[in-house]
């Protein structure tokens, strides 16, 4: 399938949304920031915990590395959920997080994604030809440098020993929620993205899922941003710890980790 948007404008677009600063939607009782990819997740636990303590929750979602960026020039969040352990020992490093408070927290898998709801599955083995399955089309993914799911997605290539072939056909987005519009609109017709991205359109198919060998674990640590003195803060982890979010993240397809 051709791409339906020139590779210029989607670039364009990539790079205006790049220097959107995340801010939460409305005011809340608790500010989170959260990685992209736990919006569905997130959005239903803020409202089971609404719904128990009165409290609200006012989410920011965006790549990590843009919300890790955010608390280090000073944004107002009080707890801060990770798509990788990196970008927390960043923040951690500089003091910004209270170590005592941090724990991994959620497991992910990554995904190779195709648009349409019934795309033929293929095999991920070491050299497969995605290249060859792209043509002249492009491969979503989020910024390789920087969004973590961009980052696994290219270790995951690397490893493969295809990314040097695949490098110049991938179209980059500012988190994985883009690159996976990118396939659910038809943009592109293949994205590397997580598995819970994946259940959350019904206009893509996850045709394989690439070996957890080829790619560094996929794990969220959540923490106390250093700079909140919020005292919700621990009630809040308490909850996303216990049953209730426990259900909620399980059925988005998170592997939640028990300490």
């Amino acid at each position: 399938m051709a791409i339906k948007t020139p590779l210029r404008k989607i670039l364009a677009m990539v790079a205006a949304a790049i220097t959107l600063v995340p801010l939460p939607s409305a005011a809340g009782d608790l500010t989170v920031f959260a990685a992209a990819s736990m919006k569905n997740a997130m959005d239903e636990v803020s409202m089971q915990w609404a719904e128990q303590t009165g409290h609200t929750v006012a989410v920011s979602f965006a790549a990590s590395s843009a919300l890790a960026r955010q608390i280090q020039q000073g944004a107002p969040a009080d707890i801060f959920i990770s798509a990788n352990p990196d970008w927390m020992d960043v923040l951690e490093s500089d003091d910004l997080i209270l170590p005592e408070t941090r724990f991994d927290f959620l497991a992910n898998t990554l995904v190779l994604v195709a648009h349409g709801s019934d795309a033929v599955p293929v095999e991920i083995s070491q050299g497969f030809d995605l290249a060859g399955m792209l043509g002249e089309n492009r491969l979503a993914m989020a910024m390789v440098d920087a969004v973590p799911a961009g980052i696994y997605g290219k270790a995951a290539l690397t490893s493969l020993g295809i990314w040097d072939d695949v490098a110049p056909k991938v179209a980059q987005s500012d988190n994985v929620r883009a690159a996976l519009a990118f396939v659910s609109t038809g943009e592109a017709p293949l994205g590397i993205v997580y598995a819970t991205d994946a259940v959350a359109d019904d206009k893509v198919s996850v045709i394989a899922t690439f070996p957890e060998g080829s790619h560094p674990p996929i794990i969220y640590p959540a923490a106390i941003v250093a700079a909140s003195g919020n005292p919700l803060n621990t009630q809040f982890l308490e909850f996303l710890r216990g049953d209730v979010a426990r259900m909620v993240f399980e059925r988005q397809g998170f592997t939640v980790l028990d300490e």
